[in-house]
């Protein structure tokens, strides 16, 4: 049998999907022997093309498993890491993946270019007018992958690949990775790691390249900044706090701003509300500054793989603001907490400071003033921030959120729970902040304020960490819209939400905190005991090894079959 022209697909079929936990350690099984097959084959027949799908009763491709594809590539490629810094790594993956998107969007234009006589597939004009990257033809993934990654030199022809993509794309210059011949990089990883991300099914029907390597890179994202811990907090945003802020500010159009945008998340998450919401993304306009020049880079890739035309600038946002003039519609910002070394002592005489002069030791409430001072005149903001900010008396603080109160700034006050960020323990909060709450577009809550406790709310994804899902975000979300909109049929709910008067916050002390107001809940149990719940697990999970095992069987006869011995 020759194998050479052969395409092997890995398809993992379930009749019924199991639930997410078991899931994951069906995928793992798998992954064990789909790495053990592919090193195997592609040491004797390099130009073979493997990939691995799922699929279920319902669809033929794996629309409902998307997570469980991101989650294979992100373990596999963790097992290439080996023992490499994961803030090192991330760079290296991440650019890879960015590599890989436009190599392929450039070549699904270059096949349609190259089928109409009357056009040139190597003019770059007609990738630019069709906003499309030229790729080189040495920077090509299937150049690379299949010319390249096995041979020793694979870092700096990946260096020499990107090197040449800049020159050819302006907006590209100084942004990608260029570091991959560094002797401390594995080259025989590096190469496996070129044949993961080239050969697991990018391009099934139904999925675009840009959306699926879009997703990827995102989740990535995530799953590196849960490595890095806290450092992997200065570029990222955990998802569900994201796509909170974005489904309590509904951006169908207009400018959005983040003045300390790290990798994009938040502009990333706006996009996804459109489509979902069936709006234009040509609707809105992205404007974000970013202070750290990895991180910088970090977002125009993310950015450019989503398609998103943001103007991303770097430098310090309050000592360099590079977006002086703008007036948004929407900020979305999760600002680093309680820093003390901004430079505050710098800007004692800032226009910024309409409402008082913020500590020189702790930015929280620069911050906030800042992102007031860049709303335009009936736009509204969503802004992550320390718990302490809620409440907090230090220097003038306690002045200014009494000045940002009167003035009718504070739209809604969200307490978040612990454990939802990867950086940080200190538990956080969201302040929703309108410059006109009198405008005609929602009822008017001019004397009110909305205050929505949170903290009990989320599932834990892990040991350490913990996220909202889609029905906790809906269920926030639509307790401010009822409370906002002007057909709304909002009710307070004791231990939840608390339409508040601003005379009952000035008798708090214009203290912000939703625990002071919501009032507690009434404790439910759902009567099933901890056993029961523990006895169901292990029986299902039961059930599953064992069907591992007979599929481990399986492929090993399989095998056999075509003359590989395990």
């Amino acid at each position: 049998m020759h194998l050479s022209n052969c395409t092997f697909a890995f398809i993992l079929h379930f009749r019924h999907l199991p639930t997410s936990s078991l899931l994951r350690i069906l995928e793992r099984l798998w992954l064990d022997i789909f790495l053990i097959f592919t090193s195997i084959i592609k040491k004797h027949y390099p130009q073979v093309v493997i990939s691995l799908f799922f699929t279920n009763d319902n669809h033929s491709t794996f629309p409902q498993m998307n997570k469980e594809l991101e989650k294979t590539l992100w373990a596999t490629a963790d097992k290439l890491r080996n023992n490499m810094d994961a803030a090192e790594y991330k760079h290296v993956v991440l650019g890879l993946i960015f590599l890989k998107y436009i190599s392929d969007s450039f070549e699904d234009l270059f096949n349609k270019l190259k089928a109409d006589k009357l056009s040139d597939e190597e003019d770059k004009d007609e990738y630019l007018a069709e906003n499309v990257f030229y790729v080189p033809p040495s920077a090509r993934w299937h150049y690379i992958q299949h010319q390249k990654a096995k041979l020793p030199s694979i870092g700096k022809d990946i260096d020499d690949a990107m090197d040449a993509i800049e020159k050819d794309n302006p907006s590209l210059k100084g942004v990608l990775p260029k570091d991959y011949a560094r002797p401390s990089l594995d080259k025989k990883r590096l190469g496996e790691l070129v044949d993961l991300i080239g050969n697991i099914g990018f391009k099934e029907k139904g999925h675009t390249s840009k959306d699926l390597l879009g997703r990827v890179y995102e989740y990535f994202l995530g799953m590196f900044a849960d490595a890095e811990g806290k450092r992997g907090g200065q570029f990222y945003t955990p998802e569900s706090i994201v796509k909170l802020l974005v489904e309590m500010l509904e951006p169908y159009n207009g400018r959005i701003y983040d003045g300390c945008c790290g990798s994009g998340g938040m502009f990333v998450q706006s996009e996804k509300f459109l489509d979902a919401h069936e709006g234009k993304l040509g609707d809105i306009s992205v404007y974000g500054q970013e202070s750290n020049p990895t991180t910088y880079k970090l977002a125009k890739m993310n950015l450019a793989i989503r398609g998103i035309d943001a103007k991303i600038e770097l430098g310090d946002t309050f000592h360099n603001d590079r977006h002086k003039d703008l007036k948004a519609d929407y900020i979305m910002a999760n600002p680093p907490f309680n820093i003390s070394d901004w430079g505050g002592e710098q800007l004692q005489d800032s226009h910024l400071w309409k409402y008082g002069i913020p500590p020189t030791g702790n930015a929280n409430y620069g911050w906030l003033q800042l992102f007031i001072n860049k709303l335009s005149t009936t736009g509204t903001a969503g802004i992550v921030l320390a718990n302490g900010s809620m409440t907090t008396s230090a220097g003038s603080e306690g002045e200014i959120r009494k000045q940002f109160v009167l003035d009718g700034l504070v739209d809604c006050m969200v307490a978040l729970p612990t454990q939802l960020f990867f950086n940080t323990q200190i538990p956080a909060c969201l302040w929703f902040l309108a410059r006109n709450r009198t405008n005609h577009k929602y009822r008017d809550r001019s004397g009110e304020i909305l205050f929505i406790d949170a903290r009990k709310i989320g599932s834990m994804t892990s040991r350490k960490n913990k996220a909202f899902t889609d029905i906790d975000i809906a269920q926030i979300s639509k307790t401010y819209h009822n409370w906002r909109n002007k057909d709304g049929n909002y009710e307070d709910v004791q231990g939840f939400c608390k339409s508040a008067t601003i005379s009952e916050v000035e008798a708090n002390n214009f203290v912000l905190t939703p625990g002071r107001y919501v009032g507690t809940e009434e404790v439910e149990d759902d009567g099933i005991s901890y056993e029961e719940k523990v006895g169901a697990i292990s029986e299902n999970l039961k059930g599953y090894f064992e069907k591992s095992i007979e599929l481990q069987e399986r492929i090993k006869t399989n095998l056999a079959k075509v003359g590989i011995e395990l």
